[in-house]
């Protein structure tokens, strides 16, 4: 099962139309569209316009796709080179723009280079805790995407202290093994629910923002996502998460910047 198909990414006319039903396996608990499935489903009608393999892709969020409609992607390719595409996806639901997402696609052959980050040392995906979602945001994104904790809390473990910024989480879809830039972004966004690590305290994070860049891709089951908050100041926050294989690969790094509520019932 790839990106496109987990989706339900629908081609519409040609290349450069795409229609994206906004199932329960695609949004919120708030019930609206996952940030992390907008991005991925633009990065794949990139893709799949220019011919061209992701490079970076960041998405703005302008409004809020609910449950049931149908967002309409409309691809530009503004520029095209010799190596490089740039290119923009509009995603609206009706004539209300939800998202638009900017990106550069393409490959290059120089074979100079190095990864510089390293993998931190965690438990094998079967040997870390199941990161269990609360009953009531089951009927979201969460609920299809499996995620053990590798480094932090889990949900019941968030009792009001203090903890670290760094976390990891162990993403998978079930029978999905060749990630691609979209399979990514969705992950990528998972690094939102992680205020919750430093603050002890369940949160409710929105994406302003979201950024998906590759580095390199290959079959991997499970995506070791790497998370480090950067800091939550008046309300708004910002982290970084790199996104590695199972063997150790870094397959790709996500940023975003966060608006922060507590959980409903929490008080401050």
């Amino acid at each position: 099962m790839d990106a496109k198909t987990f989706m339900g990414l629908e081609r519409s006319d040609d290349d450069f139309h795409w229609t994206l039903p906004v199932g329960e396996h695609l949004v919120t608990p708030g019930n609206f569209l996952f940030g992390g499935c907008g991005l991925g489903a633009a990065v794949v009608a990139l893709e799949e316009a220019s011919g061209r393999p992701t490079i970076w892709a960041t998405a703005q969020y302008l409004s809020h796709a609910k449950t049931h409609s149908t967002l309409d992607l409309e691809v530009t390719l503004a520029a095209q080179g010799g190596r490089v595409t740039q290119g923009r996806a509009v995603g609206r639901v009706g004539d209300n723009e939800i998202l638009t997402v900017n990106a550069a696609l393409g490959t290059s052959e120089l074979e100079l280079g190095g990864v510089w980050e390293h993998m931190p040392v965690v438990s094998k995906p079967e040997d870390c805790p199941l990161r269990r979602i609360p009953v009531e945001v089951q009927r979201s994104v969460f609920s299809l995407v499996e995620t053990r904790v590798a480094i932090g809390r889990t949900f019941e473990q968030l009792d009001g202290t203090l903890g670290s910024a760094n976390s990891a989480l162990w993403c998978r879809v079930p029978g999905h093994q060749e990630p691609s830039a979209g399979t990514l972004a969705v992950f990528g966004d998972f690094l939102s629910g992680a205020v919750a690590q430093p603050l002890g305290r369940r949160i409710m994070g929105r994406s302003l923002d979201n950024t998906i860049r590759i580095v390199q891709l290959e079959p991997t089951e499970w995506v070791l996502l790497d998370i480090r908050m950067h800091a939550l100041v008046g309300g708004y926050a910002q982290g970084t998460a790199f996104m590695w294989s199972e063997s150790g690969t870094l397959l790709a790094t996500a940023s975003q910047s966060l608006s922060i509520k507590l959980w409903p019932g929490d008080v401050a």
